[in-house]
């Protein structure tokens, strides 16, 4: 071999990148046992997975089938009347309604005569045990030129019973109820007209506009009710 100037031996030029030492593969036990690891933890993932779903679909749907629940109710208990009120009509408005539906019931009317009594409170006097009426309020007179008497639930003059009859819900309906009884045919009658015989009111179609809200009532407050528990109510509240 020949020398170079400087009388060195030439050497081997390195490598600029070193030589990467080889994986040593796993045996065949280790493999195994990666493998079941591997197969352990998607098994956990599946399952964890899975719990997820359904706690967030729970979640989800039972408010959604709360919410869509009907409320039901029963004229028989007051105390569970809805605070928001039903159609509009809410608070006493609703207790009374409710005497008026029990004592219709009692009486013998079913569904139809309850929302005319109750149509009739709605357009008369709101649903409140007023003591005042048309005269105080608008200067109303009767057709013979005297005051206006009307006072209570159903406005009911005095020729209906004293201040104190009318005064009370469930004896001002039990006079709205009775006159009702006597007008033959008063089912096939339209529901406002059938009140104006009663009420004697200057426009027949006056109690037409309260004929939903007083469906909506009578039907709210006795979507809860059983008939037994219903009639045993009855007997008590009324006497």
């Amino acid at each position: 071999m020949t020398k170079t100037r400087t009388g060195r031996r030439p050497t081997a030029r390195r490598s600029s990148a070193r030589a990467r030492p080889r994986r040593r593969r796993p045996s065949p036990r280790r493999r195994a046992q990666l493998r079941s690891q591997r197969r352990r933890m998607l098994r956990r993932i599946s399952l964890w997975s899975a719990a997820i779903v359904v706690v967030v679909g729970a979640a989800v749907l039972i408010p959604l089938g709360l919410a869509h629940e009907p409320a039901v109710y029963c004229v028989t208990e007051p105390a569970g009347f809805p605070d928001a009120g039903i159609a509009g009509w809410e608070g006493e408005q609703l207790d009374n309604a409710a005497t008026i539906m029990l004592t219709a019931s009692a009486l013998g009317f079913g569904r139809d005569g309850q929302i005319l009594g109750v149509m009739t409170a709605m357009g008369e006097s709101s649903l409140r045990n007023i003591d005042y009426g048309d005269w105080e309020t608008s200067g109303f007179r009767n057709p013979d030129g005297t005051r206006t008497t009307s006072i209570g639930l159903f406005q009911q003059q005095d020729w209906w019973g004293s201040a104190e009859q009318r005064m009370d819900p469930a004896t001002a309906a039990t006079l709205f109820y009775g006159k009702l009884s006597t007008l033959e045919g008063w089912q096939q009658m339209p529901a406002s007209h059938a009140i104006h015989r009663v009420q004697v009111n200057t426009d027949a179609d006056y109690y037409t506009r309260y004929q939903e809200d007083a469906t909506a009532v009578v039907d709210a407050l006795t979507s809860g009710c059983t008939a037994p528990d219903a009639g045993a109510a009855q007997a008590a509240r009324l006497g």
